[in-house]
């Protein structure tokens, strides 16, 4: 056995400062950059693993994280190598802050910073599967936390290895689902899904969800009570229903029962927002090959699917019409690392994710709104009576072509005959109405059924004004403007912290008043009607 941490390896152009942390077959040390000068995490496969199959699983690794990397919810990966002593290594980014792991331990999330962190790793997760890759070992230990607190996901060394959808190698049993444990074990997107819903609980209960506290949790034990035991409930009062139920979709026994993709879970976390009256996370999404009308922000804003697009100046011709563009990726040949949406041979009955195609005559009824369907151009059937050949229309002699007649410049003598038939019936008919007047005869217009034009701004909601603010020692008071106050108007108003964690406020009153650290302090306002709806929030701060 080798020793823990393995002797850090010599590269040009690096600079050793200490070790980060061990896995099953690679040790992280923490090095400086010198041209660009940063410093950046550097994992490196042990010596005694390369002759077995770990170092295929490490080249698949650098080679998946380079084509995603380019999401902002997972680990950038800068270069790949090989050190002096023979050994793989990657270089990546940097995450300074304890891992979700390492923090759950030792406090519990806000639901507020748990529905953002899950929406924004559920759309990481999503361009993954849209790329052709499984993660397969989500868990919070594999979510680190960037210099800007923001979750970044990791360590896809399983994910390069799902050439068999039935292999099960190396996962974490309390966030992996039942099928995981069937013989033989299965996996797919909604694998991920379950994955993604136990971390989400791990974060708000503070432990994975079928741990019991005070009681055997060997992996038998949460192997079996994975299988068969409901979902414990979280437990927490600032927790509300909604959340509850959605973790248990998400982590249905049957993986038919989950949410179909990853982007359905991030939406419907999105909703507990907007019931919470939380500030709503996009969802992230980097595709590749996006559909045309998805390569715009969805209608509500709230998710982003962006392209990946790599110009080459020197590609004269390109498979893809209109557009030379190539998928990011590493400099040096991509493996033929296996996808779980590859074609299945012919014997053998495997899920893939199609979009039906709908009868021409048929209307999308749109019967599942969690889920996310990327439709091609519509296909409009030609008209039956323009597929019947009609006969050559034929001009008399010396009559042009309409072709002919449509260079020509109209005449207007046809103009100013319509101009003045229009005079004559304005005149006629003021001349009647005259007669009418006079002889004392009301006219009384006609009811009609057409409705008043309606305003189709009166349902947004205004902005609150003149956010002020004040410090008197340690305590901050704000104020703020309605411009227009109705009945049963509140106000929603949270600080502003670094760490991105909110904690809503609500009143009735145009000002807010709280303690506060020396130093720069920013609130968020929004005005909230009756109904429940809100407006878009407005920052104010004091020094």
């Amino acid at each position: 056995m080798s020793r823990r941490p393995s002797p850090p390896p010599q590269l040009p152009g690096f600079t050793y400062v200490e070790p980060l942390g061990t896995g099953g077959f690679a040790d992280v040390f923490l090095y400086e950059q010198q041209m660009p000068r940063r410093r950046v995490a550097v994992k490196v496969l042990l010596a005694d693993r390369l002759s077995s199959n770990a170092a295929q699983e490490f080249a698949d690794e650098a080679n998946v994280m380079a084509m995603l990397s380019t999401h902002p919810a997972i680990v950038t990966i800068y270069q790949a190598g090989v050190a002096g002593d023979g050994r793989p290594y990657l270089v990546m980014e940097y995450c300074p802050r304890p891992n979700l792991q390492v923090r759950t331990r030792k406090e519990q999330f806000s639901v507020a910073e748990a529905l953002r962190v899950g929406v924004q790793v559920a759309g990481a997760v999503e361009t993954a599967h849209r790329a052709g890759v499984l993660h397969r070992d989500i868990k919070p230990a594999n979510i680190l936390v960037t210099e800007y607190n923001r979750p970044a996901l990791t360590d896809f060394g399983i994910a390069s290895t799902t050439g068999a959808t039935s292999e099960a190698s190396g996962m974490s049993v309390p966030w992996s689902p039942p099928e995981s444990f069937a013989e033989p074990p299965r996996s797919g997107p909604r694998t991920d899904v379950w994955a993604l819903g136990a971390t989400l609980y791990t974060l708000l209960a503070g432990r994975s969800p079928f741990e019991r506290a005070g009681q055997r949790n060997s992996s038998a034990d949460l192997i079996e009570r994975i299988e068969r035991a409901a979902l414990p409930p979280l437990g927490r009062p600032d927790s509300p229903e909604s959340l509850q139920r959605v973790l248990e979709r998400a982590m249905a026994k049957n993986p038919d029962d989950r949410f179909p993709s990853a982007v359905a879970f991030a939406r419907a976390l999105q909703k507990v927002q907007i019931e919470l009256s939380h500030s709503v996370t996009p969802i992230d999404i980097v595709d590749d090959h996006p559909p045309a009308e998805e390569l715009d922000d969805d209608g509500d804003g709230l998710t982003r699917v962006r392209e990946i697009v790599s110009i080459d100046p020197e590609v004269a011709a390109f498979t893809r019409p209109s557009a030379t563009t190539q998928r990011k990726g590493p400099a040096v040949p991509v493996p033929d690392v296996p996808r779980f949406d590859s074609p299945p041979p012919a014997s053998v009955e495997q899920t893939q994710i199609r979009v039906p195609p709908a009868p021409a005559s048929a209307p999308n009824t749109g019967a599942d709104d969690d889920r996310t369907i990327a439709r091609g151009p519509k296909v409009v059937a030609p008209d039956a009576a323009a597929s019947v050949p009609q006969p050559a229309p034929t001009f008399a002699p010396g009559v042009p072509a309409p072709a002919e007649q449509a260079e020509r410049p109209r005449s207007r003598r046809g103009l100013w005959i319509a101009l003045s038939a229009v005079a004559a019936v304005v005149v006629v008919g003021g001349i009647v109405l005259l007669n009418l007047l006079v002889a004392g005869v009301e006219t009384t217009p006609e009811a009609t059924d057409t409705p008043s034009p309606q305003d189709v701004l009166s349902d947004v909601v205004p902005k609150v004004g003149d956010l002020e603010g004040v410090r008197t020692g340690d305590q901050v008071s704000f104020t703020w403007t309605n411009a227009d106050p109705l009945e049963g108007d509140s106000y929603i108003w949270n600080v502003v912290k670094v760490s991105g964690e909110v904690d809503p406020q609500q009143t009735d009153q145009t000002s807010a008043q709280f303690a506060a650290e020396p130093g720069a302090v920013c609130i968020d306002v929004m005005l909230r009607r009756d109904d429940g709806r809100a407006s878009e929030p407005v920052r104010g701060c004091v020094e």
